[in-house]
């Protein structure tokens, strides 16, 4: 069953109530299904800060609409419950840091550098970066979530990097590993960081599988930066 056919259950709550009340709604429906709560959970995440993403930014380009659909692809059927959601998480007068603390506990309490929470930062920098540039104000609005999900610094600049290299150029900072690591080291990260961005990976942490662009796209950003080490140490 896709994950959409459970958030259609979520519209009369936000139509009726405060879009954040979704949230606890979640966490009470499926408290004693932890797995399928993730996943809501996620799906519910990425509409509501999507949502406020666009508002904190002022203008949604038709590019990021694009990659809103594409990373959560939207069967038709259940179209108008998602934009319904999304349009409501806009309006709600809760400000975006309340439905950041309330996914923060999607991983637990206290969780530093949690995956999950990284899976919807992700999700998130998808969308900002469609139409080719990351605003200051998206930029802003990432960090700050960042900082409410526990996402350390480094971690944070490695998450930024992945997603700023066509400008910045720095396969090392993707990796989070120093320039002059001995190669067999930084291998060894990159391992460990494919390892944990396998798709199967995700969806065992509770990424819903139409989410799995979040995947791809790090996927794509890792190979491509051990590609650009290797050959750099090739010609050394």
């Amino acid at each position: 069953m896709s994950i959409f056919d459970r958030l259609g259950d979520f519209v009369t709550i936000a139509a009726t109530e405060a879009f954040s009340s979704v949230l606890e709604a979640v966490r009470t429906l499926f408290e004693g299904d932890p797995e399928t709560r993730r996943r809501v959970g996620f799906s519910v995440a990425m509409i509501a800060l999507s949502a406020k993403m666009a508002k904190a930014d002022g203008v949604v380009t038709p590019d990021e609409v694009v990659a809103f659909q594409e990373l959560f692809e939207i069967p038709e059927s259940e179209a108008r419950n998602v934009s319904r959601l999304y349009n409501l998480a806009k309006q709600d007068v809760a400000g975006y840091e309340t439905y950041a603390a309330k996914m923060a506990t999607l991983c637990g309490n206290g969780e530093a550098n949690c995956l999950v929470l990284e899976d919807i930062l992700d999700g998130l920098f998808h969308i900002a970066k469609a139409d080719g540039v990351l605003h200051e104000k998206e930029q802003a609005f990432l960090a700050r979530i960042a900082e409410i999900f526990l996402i350390g610094d480094e971690h944070f600049d490695r998450i930024i990097a992945r997603h700023t290299y066509e400008t910045r150029r720095d396969p090392y900072a993707i990796l989070g590993i120093a320039s002059d690591a001995p190669i067999e080291d930084i291998k060894k990260r990159y391992r460990k960081l494919v390892s944990e961005a396998h798709p199967d990976r995700l969806i065992a942490r509770g990424v819903p599988e139409e989410f799995l662009a979040i995947a791809n796209d790090r996927m794509a950003a890792l190979n491509t930066a051990y590609a650009a080490i290797e050959k750099e140490h090739k010609s050394a």
